[in-house]
């Protein structure tokens, strides 16, 4: 399985993937400390490597509720039923309808600054903000990404791996399959049921409470609702890994490491609702401040990331002194990379993954090994650290999270422009509606989805860079394959990936594929060919 992961099981699965984190390239609302660099083992119910994804359940990590027209003031479902948009300057939206005496005999106040989204001139500056935008992301990740990267050609998984290794590869791939496609059609089914017809708004209808209170609570309820639905998939997912020994954590471990990445996302998605519900009662063009704000809390969730939200779940602790941790720090000073320490994480307590990462930028950059890739011979170890070296001294999580937020402000604009289309069908007159969540939360892991394959496009061509990066500054070929291979065996990566499932999940290029561009960088470089 080449890293099959859908969009909302990203976050959680990087926990068993591989080597490194860095941001993934378009996050629709917030932004991510990092993303895993193996291919295998893309547990549903993992750790998560740092991409809260907010929409129908969980990652990416990344990382976009309808209402009901029965729940409407009159004027609002009249309109919503023959088709006609609500007024320019007003919107109407409930329960209560507004201004007017709920059942408790509370009075609410509601605002009417909001644009309606059909208004010309409202929609003519945003959809030229749309296009801006996209040109400056198109613009930053053609510079950013390295399109021309030594390949080696078409990979042959039978001239490394032995018929049982490849066998076990396969079997992991047939045994995970199944779910994983399950759990990426419930997404969809999900997301679809959110911005296509009034359940959540008939659900959310039901609360009470101050606005602000029902936003939360909207949030928390299409949350909960979503991860029960999920969750035995999550635990079909987790059998697997154990089945496969990559998994070694008891239940009450996995549960608890699962609820603190739903808390993760469920704070960061309460902070952005309430944000943008705030503005939409307040600012009538309030695609203007919310572009801002998704910039700004992408940035800042990514820079704060490693230091508040990854100790949730794993204690960190500096290398200890020795020959390994003075040829690290050696080979970063090598490298013109500042390197103040390198972190080791206790994944040994869950899982038998290999993996190291970097995330973060500026004064929060950091370098993180597994415990378990301690084990490998030192040398291997050295050269996964010099790919997070690459990674460091390209700068890739910063150009990353930049693009993310540029695509968070991206989303929001959209949102503005596509959710006239879809309200009259959830019943929802406005994102000023509390009960809006539902379909913002469709809607963003609809965009989560559709950005996914150009997101792992980038990715791939990011890490295929770092891999040259280490074989430049360790100029060892055959100790690159080796770890290639050993990451391959112990993670089970998917060898011979499918096209469908490489377009769709594969962040990174093949073991198979890294081992071709390694042979290729020896003869390039005359070096011996392993």
């Amino acid at each position: 399985m080449s890293d099959r992961r859908d969009a909302d099981d990203a976050a959680r699965e990087d926990e068993v993937t591989g080597e490194d984190r860095i941001p993934d390239g378009a996050m629709a609302a917030v932004g991510a400390a990092g993303h895993a660099d193996e291919e295998a083992a893309e547990s549903e119910d993992a750790v998560p490597a740092g991409r809260p994804h907010l929409g129908g359940g969980t990652t990416v990590p990344g990382e976009s509720e309808p209402a009901a027209a029965a729940q409407a003031p009159a004027q609002a479902r009249a309109q919503a039923t023959a088709g006609v948009p609500a007024s320019d300057d007003t919107v109407t939206f409930g329960p209560p309808p507004p201004n007017e005496e709920r059942a408790d005999g509370h009075r609410e106040e509601v605002p009417v600054t909001a644009a309606a989204p059909e208004d010309a001139r409202a929609t003519r500056p945003a959809a030229i903000a749309l296009v801006l935008l996209g040109v400056v992301i198109l613009a930053v990740s053609a510079f950013s990404t390295p399109w021309r990267v030594l390949s080696g050609g078409p990979p042959d998984p039978a001239r490394d791996f032995d018929a049982a290794q490849i066998a076990r590869s396969q079997a992991f791939d047939a045994a995970t399959t199944l779910p994983s496609y399950l759990s990426l059609g419930l997404t969809v089914i999900i997301a679809g049921i959110l911005i296509a017809t009034p359940f959540s708004a008939r659900v959310l209808g039901r609360l009470r409470g101050p606005w602000w209170a029902r936003v939360v609570l909207g949030a928390l309820v299409i949350t909960a609702i979503t991860e029960l639905v999920r969750w035995p998939l999550g635990m079909w997912f987790e059998t697997i890994l154990r089945d496969y020994g990559l998994s070694i954590q008891g239940w009450g471990s996995w549960t608890a490491d699962r609820l603190k990445n739903l808390g993760v996302e469920a704070f960061l998605l309460c902070v952005m609702l309430l944000a943008l519900v705030a503005l939409a009662r307040k600012v009538r063009r309030w695609w203007i401040p919310a572009a801002v704000g998704a910039f700004a809390l992408t940035i800042v969730t990514s820079f704060v990331y490693p230091v508040v939200f990854e100790p949730l779940f794993n204690d960190f602790t500096s290398m200890p002194q020795g020959s390994l941790r003075t040829n690290l720090l050696d080979m970063a000073a090598r490298d013109g990379v500042p390197v103040e320490d390198v972190l080791v994480a206790d994944a040994s307590r869950r899982t038998t993954a290999l993996n190291a990462y970097v995330s973060g930028f500026g004064a929060t950059r950091r370098i993180v090994v597994y415990d378990t890739l301690l084990r490998a011979p030192q040398r291997e170890v050295e050269l996964v650290v010099a790919h997070e070296l690459g990674h460091a001294k390209y700068d890739d999580v910063l150009y990353g999270t930049l693009i993310g937020a540029l695509s968070a402000a991206f989303g929001a604009v959209a949102l503005f422009l596509v959710f006239g289309s879809v309200r009259r069908r959830t019943g929802v007159a406005s994102i000023a509606d509390p009960r809006s969540v539902g379909v913002v939360m469709g809607l963003m892991t609809v965009g989560s989805l559709i950005m996914g394959p150009a997101q792992n496009v980038i990715s791939r061509h990011i890490e295929a860079r770092a891999d040259v990066h280490a074989l430049d500054l360790t100029r060892d070929p055959a100790t690159f394959i080796a770890m290639q291979k050993r990451l391959a065996v112990t993670n089970i990566s998917d060898l011979s990936p499918d096209a469908v499932e490489y377009i769709l999940y594969a962040s990174h290029p093949s073991g198979p594929e890294r081992i071709a561009m390694a042979r290729a960088w020896a003869k390039l470089n005359g070096a011996p060919e392993p």
